[in-house]
């Protein structure tokens, strides 16, 4: 199968991938929900933000190891490519070990992240939690090695489906054990063993199907040196990361109450439905940014190249997204009502506080392909790091006066300013993209919009109490959407692919 036949299944399995994750998220978080309770979920949710700091512990290496293979690579260079595999599998064995010891320490000292309004009990449960926490996220630094290597060969297909796979089987295996009475411990413990399985089989893959070798032979300590300065900076931008998505919650467990960090997560759940709707597209064109910098032509032919794809995907984001997020402007707060309870209306809010000001940076995160491809990502990083600071300032200040919604807020100034005008600025005059040409293009959807949001605003005159009557409301808006934007958004080139698309999928049938 052809490298664009795999990006097309691959970008398609992974929307499809998400719709699953969604659909069962609908039937499956209710439950999950009114099992735990708010006082238990918000005791999971703070655990698994406290552990996920050890992550920050893979320094930005698993993110460069794409852009060191594609060099060798292009070379047909197959010894250093063996000496690449091995000596990243040693690094992230090393790093695996750091971790599952750094989690055993804070287990060991749950009480410090907790204030005095929890209890004995969910101060063991919080620990327990923690402990197995730190064997998963150990066991995925040895593995994000092969799960690059899958990528770097373009075999989308297979990553896709190993995850559809882990999306329907995870809750399906976790519900009857929270039946059972075993909680958030037993969610935990399902977790780790999924892991393990889905982790062995991608392990197997690349070494059996796609013949992925390893030299440990005296490790290149040259290159190693290489990758930690590439890769330095893109831990910075981890650790930014970071900060702004599980911060907010640790702050709330100090400062709030269990509920908080509950209400909070449900916002911040639905957040990163909206961040992964984007990376889908943009993540099967990583080899493609890598060879178009490494290519020997021109920088004003690179630039102009990277530009139209920059365009190309954004857009494609945009009309994904702006579907997601306007349709959850007009119809969200009813959806989480009934979806979680009525005791989670601020969630509502959280999330709309989260997933407006990330609109921008989704429909360009291709961009950050581009500037780790072209080494230029310093920048970025400390553009972030100050704004994740500020970020932590503001959202302590604010979660005092307005709890979790003073929090979500604190995330919001921080992405405008560091997303919305900085980093703009800097992929027009700095790595060569020509970001007035993309905003006309982005401009050009606005007469699609008019028609969507004219039928959302009528359907929010008169609310509706009825699941059935919501059901309707959120498909006429989809249909007058896609409508709208097939005839007034979209180009003739995009109109070809829809039409494509359809026509395969009738010969299909």
């Amino acid at each position: 199968m052809n490298s664009s036949t795999e990006k097309k299944l691959g970008v398609i399995l992974q929307y499809s991938q998400m719709g699953l994750s969604t659909l069962i998220s609908f039937i499956y978080t209710p439950i999950m929900l009114r099992i735990l309770g708010k006082s238990q979920y918000g005791i999971y949710n703070l655990s698994n933000s406290i552990i996920s700091y050890l992550s920050l512990l893979s320094l930005g290496f698993g993110a460069s190891y794409i852009r060191f293979y594609s060099r060798y690579k292009k070379d047909n260079d197959e010894i250093d490519i063996k000496k690449l595999n091995g000596l990243f599998l040693i690094v992230f064995m090393v790093m695996g070990a750091v971790a599952l010891f750094g989690g055993l320490c804070l287990s060991s000292n749950v009480s410090v992240f907790f204030n005095d309004t929890y209890t004995s009990e969910d101060l063991r449960i919080a620990r327990i939690l923690m402990i197995f926490m730190s064997v998963n996220l150990a066991l995925s630094f040895p593995a994000s090695i092969f799960t690059s290597y899958v990528t770097s060969q373009e075999k989308f297909i297979f990553q896709k489906l190993l995850n559809i796979v882990k999306t329907v089987v995870g809750p399906f295996l976790t519900l009857p054990i929270l039946l059972m009475g075993y909680g958030s411990i037993g969610m935990v413990v399902v977790t780790t063993i999924i892991t393990v399985i889905v982790e062995t089989t991608n392990v197997l893959f690349c070494i059996f199907k796609l013949k992925m070798s390893f030299d440990f032979h005296k490790p290149n300590l040259h290159l190693l040196k290489d990758i930690a300065v590439f890769s330095s900076f893109i831990a910075l931008n981890q650790i930014v990361d970071q900060i702004n998505w599980a911060t907010d919650k640790v702050v709330l467990g100090k400062l709030c109450t269990s509920g908080a960090v509950a209400i909070y997560a449900i916002g911040s759940q639905i957040n990163n439905y909206y961040l992964q709707f984007s990376s889908a597209i943009s993540g099967v064109f990583v080899p493609q940014v890598n060879r178009i910098v490494a290519s020997d032509e021109s920088e004003h032919t690179k630039n102009k190249r990277l530009t139209d794809l920059f365009t190309k995907v954004g857009r494609i984001q945009f009309i994904v997204l702006m579907l997601i997020l306007t349709g959850f402007v007009f119809f969200g707060r009813y959806f989480v009502l009934k979806w979680a309870g009525n005791e989670y209306g601020n969630s509502y809010y959280v999330a709309l506080l989260l997933i407006a000001p990330v609109t921008v940076p989704l429909i360009q995160n291709i961009g950050i392909e581009i500037q780790r491809a072209k080494n230029m990502h310093q920048f970025r990083s400390y553009i972030y790091l100050g704004m994740a600071l500020l970020n932590i300032a503001i959202s302590i200040f604010l979660a005092i006066k307005w709890g979790e919604i003073g929090a979500a807020f604190g995330t919001t100034i921080s992405f405008v300013i560091a997303n919305g005008f900085i980093m703009n600025w800097f992929y027009h005059k700095k790595i060569g993209i020509d970001i007035i040409y993309f905003w006309k293009q982005i401009g050009r959807f606005i007469p699609a919009l008019i028609p969507p949001v004219i039928v959302g605003i009528l359907f929010n005159l008169r609310p509706t109490t009825s699941l059935i009557g919501f059901v309707v409301r959120v498909v006429v808006y989809s249909v007058v959407y896609c409508l709208s934007f097939y005839f007034l958004g979209l180009n003739d080139f995009e109109k070809e692919q829809i039409r494509k698309i359809l026509y395969k999928l009738r010969i299909a049938k």
